[in-house]
């Protein structure tokens, strides 16, 4: 019997997910259980870079947990644990520190950018960032990471990393690929469809969160950015609005696109619209009645921390003692 390939992925605790983290990430990370080793965590050490209440930030690590189980992530076939639990994630980034040049940390742009937004605190951690995500994946020996666009050049230095320290000490860690899903929905802004869905966006009606209620979620597609054409029809380029609604409602019913076009044709924007966000309504339901149960489940989530965190550990300290062993730190 073949042994399955292990995944490693992780989100930070910044909030409540959208229906772009879902639709992009969440949903083909429930759908690789069966195939892959899945090891899914919640990184709160990531979310360490920006200033923060320490009790918000209590109660956004476990809702995250909660919005993963209740997405369809399964702790009996997932690893499902929180980064802070396993302490090897912090001592692998200081070895792997070692071993990364401040060029190579030059030329993130996700740092450029944060430095950007965040510029009363430039703090060393938003630098060293993608160190402490190389720590992530290779401690697990991961064979393949899914990444959207934006994580593309953190998995490169990780990959990086992995095979200067590799060529030095030999065959320690796997090199990991990146994971890109067949059909990876690619979900915009409603009021700025050139840009990503994001929820720090500032504008409540540009995003979609997974625990909206249905009226809140219809009002925001109502609101949804289009054109003047009154045509549904996926065009990116001249009609990136009807284009991210239409991907979205693919994403939820499975239709084509062409389906889509040929089901309104005729009809107007308004219409449309309607349609698109009781679809939407309609899926993440079950998601928010399950969410909502596990939140009176605390003692069900902290068990299942317990488990995770355990066999996490028991996979990281075996890396761990393995680089220190060939560093000669044992």
């Amino acid at each position: 019997m073949t042994e399955k390939k292990r995944i490693f992925s992780g989100m930070q605790p910044t909030g409540i997910l959208t229906l772009g983290n879902y639709l992009g990430a969440m949903r083909n990370w429930v759908a690789l259980q069966d195939e892959y080793d899945c090891v899914y965590c919640v990184v709160d050490l990531h979310s360490l870079t920006v200033r923060h209440e320490a009790a918000e930030l209590r109660k956004r690590r476990m809702s995250l947990l909660a919005q993963y189980i209740a997405c369809g992530i399964d702790p009996e076939k997932s690893i499902v644990f929180m980064q802070s639990h396993v302490p090897a994630h912090a001592e692998l980034t200081w070895v792997l520190s070692c071993y990364t040049y401040m060029g190579e940390l030059n030329r993130m742009t996700q740092f450029k950018e944060k430095a950007g937004r965040h510029q009363d605190n430039i703090n060393a951690g938003l630098f060293t960032y993608p160190v402490l995500m190389a720590a992530d994946i290779l401690l697990y020996q991961s064979d393949l990471v899914p990444v959207g666009d934006d994580q593309k050049q953190h998995l490169e230095i990780t990959r990086d990393i992995a095979k200067r320290f590799n060529g030095v000490y030999g065959d320690v860690f796997t090199i990991p690929d990146p994971y890109i899903p067949k059909v990876g929905a690619r979900i915009m802004s409603l009021q700025e469809p050139e840009s990503k869905m994001s929820k720090s966006d500032e504008n409540q009606n540009a995003f979609i969160s997974l625990l909206d209620a249905p009226e809140t979620i219809i009002r925001k597609f109502k609101r949804a950015v289009t054109d003047s054409d009154a045509v549904v029809r996926y065009d990116e380029k001249t009609k990136p609005g009807i284009s991210n609604l239409m991907s979205i409602y693919s994403s939820v019913t499975g239709k084509s696109l062409e389906q889509i076009q040929q089901e309104f044709e005729g009809k107007g924007y308004g219409d449309f619209k309607m349609t698109v966000g009781e679809a939407v309504a309609e899926t993440l339901k079950p998601i928010q009645e399950r969410y909502q149960e596990l939140m009176t489940s605390k003692d069900y989530l902290r068990d299942v921390l317990k488990k995770g965190a355990e066999d996490a550990n028991r996979i990281a300290a075996r890396t761990l003692g393995k680089v220190y062993k060939k560093i000669g730190l044992v």
